[in-house]
């Protein structure tokens, strides 16, 4: 579906972003390069949505540099999003994604088409036409996803794109991740659920109040991992 992708490695170097006079993140060191899906994990606050966010071009670093295949500022046109709980305009399915094709200046004589696989590839096809704010949570879920698709990208951001979906809908959403990730999309989302990270990850990011805390391969660092905090956030403990 892609070749190489100019927004990626995305390089985090010494990010740190600061809100007031609170710390979201700092001195993040990271790099997402391309294969398999990179998931953070982390409590509540740690920043992983302010990491996303930032890695999208969303909020701009305080201090360090964050660079896109070696840019400083590259424009986010192969780069979607995909926010916890996202928004579904007043109108059916597939014009919700016809919507995000227009957006994305696809061409019109493509856009039906278009539109069709990516319902497909979510597996919403039967439901083109049912109205998007009628849909169930996993439902809109992976429109929301299909629309974010509409863009193309090489690289997409989930902010923990199930957090409230059912086991079912859950297991809809992770089959959806791993279809995308087949076609050659960079996926990088967040989850607070261990097992879905064991299921998805080429390789973890753990953060803790807005730093870094250990990344590595997910076997590893599951199996083994080298940090007193990340073995406490494994066996179920509080990070405080």
């Amino acid at each position: 579906m892609h070749g190489p992708s100019s927004e990626l490695p995305v390089a985090f170097q010494d990010v740190t972003i600061v809100a007031g006079d609170v710390t979201l993140i700092g001195d993040i060191n990271l790099i997402f390069l391309p294969g398999l899906p990179t998931v953070l994990i982390g409590p509540n606050g740690a920043g992983k949505t302010t990491l996303l966010r930032a890695a999208m071009g969303l909020i701009p670093a305080t201090r360090g540099r964050i660079t896109w295949g070696g840019r400083d500022a590259a424009p986010p046109d192969r780069r979607a999003i995909m926010f916890q709980r996202p928004v579904m305009l007043r109108r059916s399915a597939i014009d919700n994604i016809f919507y995000a094709l227009a957006a994305a200046n696809a061409p019109r004589e493509a856009r039906q088409d278009r539109a069709n696989d990516l319902l497909k590839l979510v597996g919403l096809q039967n439901l083109a036409d049912r109205p998007a704010r009628l849909l169930s949570g996993g439902e809109q879920q992976k429109l929301a996803l299909a629309r974010a698709l509409a863009r193309a990208p090489t690289v997409l951001f989930l902010d923990e794109p199930t957090a409230s979906l059912d086991p079912y809908a859950t297991k809809a959403m992770e089959d959806v991740v791993h279809a995308v990730t087949r076609l050659g999309v960079k996926v990088v989302m967040s989850t607070h659920d261990l097992g879905q990270a064991k299921r998805i990850a080429g390789d973890i990011v753990l953060l803790h109040r807005g730093r870094l805390i250990e990344s590595g391969p997910a076997d590893a660092f599951f199996a083994g991992p080298h940090t007193e905090e990340a073995r406490r956030f494994i066996a179920g403990e509080l990070l405080v």
